[in-house]
């Protein structure tokens, strides 16, 4: 009875433990996990006798292994899979011969057929059983759980898929009597593969064996067992549910494509996920991203088949998943790349090229930023592919443009990229200078025109367009004439109306000449009712549609139709405009020739522009806070210097300063740009190129600040450090700098620069050539050029700093002996130029100066003989001139006082070289002697515990308690020393510098009296020398400095000369680093600069104010209202050195937030006049540094509560702009609910009304919970019933909320005009100067009250401050002990 039973395969195990119809099989018994064993021993014998037919009498044993699995060992497991694979494996190799014959009874198929299901359903669920508690092990080896008997599974899977794989390509039709294979065990043989797929882990290298497996197993039964609509069904349901399996199949349906043929499963699976409705899809992220990377996958491995099924997904475009769109167009992309490229394309492939290219350069505006990134990431490779047609690159570059100025970074990012491979695979030029270009475009095209004209006079009689029109007339009525009949709908598809008149007038032009009138009259036809009203569709009224059609086409086509073509076109492209007008069978091939030449430069013309136009927009993003966009602007400029663009080398230098980036990063990037422009030129010859190098270093160099000077330097000795440059390089510069090798003075200047920068990395550079560069720049010609002799001097002092390193290792110092020919030779070059007017010699001065201070010993003496020589020459002049002064009379170039006179540059030099003497002793006592006296203490501290510790071996004291004691004393005896040393050297510049016996001591009134007498020195150079010089020789002494302070801020305050005041700034910044106390008092006054009316003025005293803020060495106060008002100046410089400071002040902390109280009600006071635009301006900029939340809902709250005490109109306008910068959360909306009554009655205002809106449009546009969106609708419910309420109602709600105005509102205002005449505006009565430091003194020792903690903060602060860390609070510094000077030696000084 059981042979003839019928074993259906069940939807459930438990379906086979009831017989639900008669004749079916169903399990009789569960065996109980014990009887396995025997039952599985029983199972093999029986199959050694009968084969594969033994199951018949043994299915319920392995039945109940499946149903006993996880209790069953695993011994016995992998004995069952084993044994289980033997009788598949035998069955299906004797099937072949048991299918084969023909005298087959009915009841051994039937034995067969069961025994063959009964098998695979086994098999199958052994495979799944294992595959599952793989999976679960593999989760829990985590956890360091024992693992199962998933490793044999791990070796037979692929073998099992192989033999299943084997069994489906046997002809099993015959097992169910010649018809169809049952769906059921083709589901149940590919069940098992999918479920294998479902591994997230399927995607691993080491599971590529299995993946093939599974593969071509899907593959036998999708060829032999029609399983296509049941696997697009499975295939987009894993799509949906499994992330992982896209990439698979992806690779699979290739494969499928590529060797089984089955392309039509392609057009199925994405006709499945174009049905897909793209409203649904928006709300599954991960049923999206399955899709997605499915279409972008398939189109990389068979874009073809993609291409011809693109239709079914193009819909999705359209819809809210901006990743579908991202797979798209992806997909798009590489159809245009593999498919859809070269110039041998049909005219319906061309077509589809361009729409694809059209759709592409839509997306590049899309609504998502991940959609713009993607697009141009596409195109990046589309133009490295060289698949984008040279029609499209102005479109595409311009687009790339437009995109630098995207508020995504990302975006940014990628268009740059793509501006980069444009440029490395444009197909112009290797050199793409605008200059270069325009000259030659110019030549050819008047070449070309006059080609032109010659051909139309040895032409003859041509054919006129009015005689080719009446002769194509027949076949254009007959076009015309079959536009009323039914319309194709691929016709209608393709044929597309242009965006204006004009392009749309030359598509049609185009469609006639080229003989395809039907498209143009259709054209025609949907322009007429596009573009109704507008010359030439609206001119002609015919009786009918028909000839209304046929006499636009004739105008067209003989030319009597105004356009826009006939207006003047740009650049050189007039010669193209007319090349209709040639006839098109031109015999000549040299006017082809010469009208491709044209096109060519005219398309690489407006390509240079528009990387011209590129070039200042990334310029600006050089600097912004992301390291990858930093990063790809330097390699942008990297790749256009590399293509000869001049404009390059503004952006070039633009990055040295990056140099000093804390991002390693950027740091490497610009070493590699420099690195790739510099040290690897192009050249026939070793000689060449060493000679391109020094060429382009030369070239950075030329009219290059002090700044962009110190980053190249920094930028050369990484170089020189790591041996990067060539020995080469360093002697060429050696013979340009000795005139070996013939150059000019600028390159022998640049020579001599470029040889000190290397010799930061390696002294031995300067050092072992140290005559050459005496003899060569400090000769007798030295007065020809002192710049040149500066420089040698900066050369030379590399020796000097390179030995700082060793000064903590107690090493000595590098110094020159006094009777050293390098100084002879500085100081007959400086005294013999003192008595010769030169711009520059003040310049080589200070460098000879400093030069002999860092090198010499007892620079001191030889500095007193050059003043002392300087001085006797003045005085000899003096006398000379007092003899002849009745005989000359006075001089404009000439000051006099009295009884005597000296030439004004003269006096200029002497006052300078006071100045900088006094600066270097300075200098050179707190730095260099300081060194040396701690550096000798120190070793004599080494040499007395080196021989108390052999006195202690030899004594050998039993006690070591004391040691530690000792330890400490000595520290402590180090700290005091140190203090003495410091006390000492203080000493020295209080009490002997400047006394009468000090020779600086004897200019000293020489100075004074040109600095307190602007009317009889009245020489703009000799005021700002002499300024330069007082605060040179205040920096020597505290009390000089004390009783001289007024003098020197009342020169700042009232001079009319801008080099003065700018030099005083200087001045002023150096001394309140060394003595913060003395200057403290004075610090208005040096905010009072920031409203000064000279530009270079104003960028002084920012940059003053700057270094002396952020080194904490000036306090914050209320002025810094002024430096943000630096954000709206119309200097484009100044406005630069203000974002500097608030963007450097916005990295201490609190720092901005604790201000901005401050700043906003000194800018939106009446009198401040600060326009509201202005306002807005330098708000944007301030709030943009507001980033934490606690800061955000703290501002919210005061700012509300400012609405209290704000008078005007302004006020309130300004207050509500504020909060719309403000990037609001759920709480910081909690806060204006709170304080709603302090801006009700406001918001009658519009403006403020429209400013709330704002908030609440940005509060919901960033989402939030739903408890915060109900608040957000209570709020502007609120907000519309107050503002509709009107006036009536807005005081009542003031009376409800009224407040008394508080002192702080009535503070005086900052000042009623921002820019000040110096002559009106700074009165004597106005001064106010400090009372000298001693006096101070005297006053505060007679009675010191507690100081008061200055506090800056709203009116409401008081009574809503809750947390402490957000306190606007300043709190007074510690006064800095350490008062070591700062040498300048900036360029900026202005003499």
């Amino acid at each position: 009875m059981v042979a003839v039973l019928e074993f259906h395969l069940p939807l459930v195990p438990a379906d086979l433990l009831r017989e639900s119809s008669p004749g079916q099989y169903a399990v009789q018994e569960v065996l109980p996990v014990r009887d396995l064993p025997p039952a599985l021993t029983a199972f093999r014998t029986a199959f050694r006798a009968r084969g594969a037919l033994a199951v018949l009498q043994h299915f319920d044993p392995m039945y109940s292994l499946l149903h006993h699995f996880q209790a069953v060992g695993t011994a016995v497991k992998e004995d069952a899979l084993e044994l289980m694979t033997r009788v598949v494996s035998h069955h299906s190799n004797e099937l072949p011969a048991i299918l084969g014959d023909s005298g087959l009874s009915h009841a051994d198929r039937v034995a067969h057929l069961n025994a063959l299901k009964m098998n695979c359903y086994l098999l199958i669920g052994l495979m799944d059983a294992f595959e599952m508690e793989t999976f679960k092990s593999g989760l829990l080896e985590k956890k360091n759980r024992p693992k199962t008997s998933g490793s044999l599974w791990e070796e037979e899977r692929e073998p099992v898929l192989r033999l299943l794989t084997q069994l489906l390509q046997l002809d099993l039709r015959q097992l169910w009597g010649g018809f169809v294979v049952e769906e059921e065990f083709v589901s149940l043989i590919t069940g098992s593969s999918y479920h294998i797929l479902e591994n997230p882990g399927i995607g691993l290298q080491k599971y590529r064996a299995t993946r093939e497996a599974v593969t071509h197993l899907l593959a036998a039964a999708l060829v032999h067992y029609d399983h296509m609509f049941n696997a697009t069904l499975k295939i987009t349901q894993m799509l949906q549910h499994f992330e992982h399996v896209a990439p698979v199949f992806a690779q699979a349906v290739s494969l499928w494509v590529k060797e089984y043929g089955l392309k039509s499963l392609v057009g199925e699976l994405l006709r499945e996920v174009g049905q897909k409705c793209p409203q649904d899809l928006a709300h599954d992220a991960s049923v999206i991203k399955g899709y997605a990377v499915f279409i972008t996958e398939l189109a990389e491995q068979i874009p073809a088949l993609v291409l011809s099924n693109m239709s079914v997904l193009l819909h999705h475009l359209d819809g809210e998943s901006y990743m579908m769109r991202n797979a798209i167009l992806a997909a798009m992309a590489e159809v245009l790349v593999q498919v859809l490229n070269g110039d041998q394309l049909e005219e319906a492939a061309r077509v589809t090229r361009d729409q694809f290219l059209t759709m592409l350069q839509a997306h590049v505006c899309d609504i998502n930023s991940f959609v713009r990134s993607r697009v141009l990431q596409l195109f990046t490779r589309i133009v490295q592919c060289k698949a984008l047609p040279l029609t499209q690159f102005q479109s595409v570059v311009s687009l790339a443009v437009e995109r630098l100025k995207d508020k995504a970074v990302v975006v940014v990012k990628n268009a740059i990229q793509l501006l980069v491979a444009f440029l490395s695979n444009n197909p112009f030029s290797c050199k793409l200078s605008c200059r270069d270009l325009s000259e030659p475009l110019k030549k050819e095209v008047q070449k070309l025109q006059e080609m032109r004209d010659r051909n139309r006079s040895a032409a003859g009689p041509v054919i006129t367009p009015e005689e080719e029109w009446e002769a194509m007339l027949p076949e254009v009525r007959a076009a015309v004439q079959q536009l009323f009949q039914p319309l194709q709908e691929e016709e209608e598809e393709v044929l597309e109306v242009e965006e204006t008149v004009e392009s749309t007038l030359n598509q049609i032009t185009g469609l006639l000449r080229r003989l395809n009138y039907k498209r143009a009259a259709r054209l025609t036809q949907k322009a007429l009712g596009h573009f109704q009203g507008k010359e030439p569709f609206s001119s002609l009224m015919e009786e009918n549609e028909e000839a209304t059609i046929l006499g636009v086409l004739k105008r067209l086509y003989t030319g009597s139709c105004p356009d826009e073509n006939s207006e003047d076109p740009p650049h050189g492209n007039s010669g193209l405009e007319n090349e209709e007008a040639v006839p098109e069978e031109q015999p000549q091939t040299e006017l082809i020739k010469q009208e491709m030449l044209v096109q060519y430069l005219q398309d690489a013309y407006n390509f240079s522009m528009k990387i011209t136009e590129a070039l200042s927009l990334i310029s600006k993003l050089m600097y912004e806070n992301c390291v990858s966009v930093v990063q790809e602007a330097i390699e942008f400029f990297v790749t256009v210097s590399q293509f000869g663009v001049p404009e390059a080398l503004s952006g070039v230098r633009r990055m040295l300063p990056l140099i000093w980036s804390k991002e390693p990063g950027i740091k490497e990037a610009v070493l590699n740009a420099y690195r790739r422009l510099y040290l690897s030129p192009s050249g026939d010859s070793e000689r060449a190129r060493v000679q391109h190098l020094v060429r382009s270093l030369s070239l950075i160099m030329v009219d290059a600040s002090l700044g962009t000077i110190q980053c190249l330097e920094e930028i050369i000795s990484e170089f020189v450090q790591k041996d990067e440059i060539e020995p080469a390089v360093i002697q060429l510069l050696w013979e340009q700098f000795t005139g070996k090798s013939q150059c000019s003075s600028l390159e022998q200047r640049a020579a001599v620069m470029l040889l000190g920068m290397m010799a930061r990395g390696n002294p031995e550079i300067i050092g072992s050539n140290l005559d050459v560069l005496m003899t060569v720049g400090l000769s007798e010609k030295v007065c020809e050029d002192y710049r040149l002799a500066k420089e040698v001097c900066n050369a030379i002092s590399k020796l000097a700093r390179n030995t700082k390193q060793a000064l903590g290792k107690n090493s000595t110092p590098f110094r020159l002996p006094q009777n050293h020919m390098l100084f002879g030779c500085l100081s007959e070059t400086v005294i013999k130029g003192f008595a010769q007017p030169s711009c520059h010699w003040i310049l080589f001065m200070e460098a000879a100066v400093t030069l002999i201070y860092q090198l010499a010993e007892g620079a001191e003496e030889i500095c007193a003989h050059i003043l002392q020589a300087c001085s006797q020459q003045a005085l000899e002049k003096l006398k000379e001139d007092d003899g002849q002064k009745a005989d000359s009379g006075d001089s404009p170039s000439r000051v006099s006082d009295g009884a005597s006179s000296l030439p004004t540059f003269l006096l200029m030099h002497l006052v300078s070289l006071v100045g900088q003497v006094a600066l270097q002793q300075v200098a050179y006592l707190e730095v260099s002697v300081s060194t040396e006296l701690r550096r000798r203490r120190m070793l004599r501290d080494e040499k007395t515990k080196n021989h108390s510790d052999r006195s202690t071996e030899k004594q050998r004291p039993q006690s070591t308690g004391n040691e530690t004691t000792m330890e400490e004393e000595l520290g402590l005896v180090g700290a005091t020393a140190d203090d003495t040393e410091a006390e000492l050297i203080r000493s020295i510049c209080e009490t002997e510098l400047l006394d009468g016996k000090h020779l600086l001591s004897a200019f000293v009134p020489l100075v004074l009296k040109i600095c307190n007498n602007p009317g009889l020195y009245s020489d703009a150079g000799l005021s700002a020398a002499a300024a330069l010089a007082l605060g040179k020789i205040c920096m020597i002494s505290s009390e000089f400095c004390d009783s001289h302070l007024c003098l020197l801020f009342t020169m700042m305050e009232k001079s009319s000369l801008p080099g003065v005041r700018s030099n005083l700034l200087i001045a002023a910044g150096d001394l309140a680093i060394r003595f913060p106390n003395l200057v403290e008092p004075w610090t208005p006054h040096l905010y009072a600069r920031l409203r000064d009316p000279c530009p270079s003025v104003r960028k002084m005293a920012g940059l003053v104010m700057t270094h002396l803020i952020l080194k904490d060495m000036v306090k914050v106060k209320g002025q810094v209202s002024e430096l943000a008002a630096l954000l709206i100046d119309p200097e484009e410089a100044i406005v630069g050195v203000a974002q500097n400071f608030f963007t450097e002040l916005s990295n201490k902390g609190n720092a901005i937030y604790n201000l901005l109280p401050d700043i906003i009600s000194h800018l939106s006071d009446p009198n401040c006049s600060i326009e509201e635009e202005s306002f807005r301006t330098i708000m944007r900029h301030l709030l943009s540094y507001i980033t934490k939340d606690k800061q955000t809902e703290s501002l919210v709250e005061k700012l509300c509560q400012r609405f209290r005490t704000a008078r005007t109109e302004r006020q309130y306008r300004d207050l509500s702009y504020c909060l719309t910068l403000l990037p609001i959360s759920e709480r910081g909306l909690q806060k204006l609910q709170d304080n709603y009554d302090c801006f009700a009655d406001k918001l009658q205002d519009p403006a403020v009304y429209g400013c709330f809106q704002t908030v609440l449009a940005r509060f919901r546009r960033a989402g939030s919970k739903p408890e915060a969106k109900a608040l957000a609708e209570e709020l502007e419910q609120k907000l519309f019933a107050t503002h509709n309420r009107g006036l009536d109602s807005a005081e009542t709600c003031q009376k409800g909320s009224a407040t008394p105005m508080p002192e702080s509102a009535k503070r005086r205002p900052i000042g009623s005009s921002r820019r000040q005449p110096l002559s009106t505006a700074n009165r004597d009565e106005d001064f106010v100067t400090p009372q000298p430091h001693s006096l101070r003194n005297q006053q505060r020792a007679r009675k010191r009250p507690p100081p008061k903690k200055p506090i800056i903060t709203f009116s409401s602060d008081e009574e809503n401050s809750s947390e402490d860390e957000l306190l606007a609070e300043l709190r007074e510094e510690e006064t800095p002990t350490k008062t070591t000077p700062i040498t300048r030696s900036s360029a900026r000084r202005l003499r």
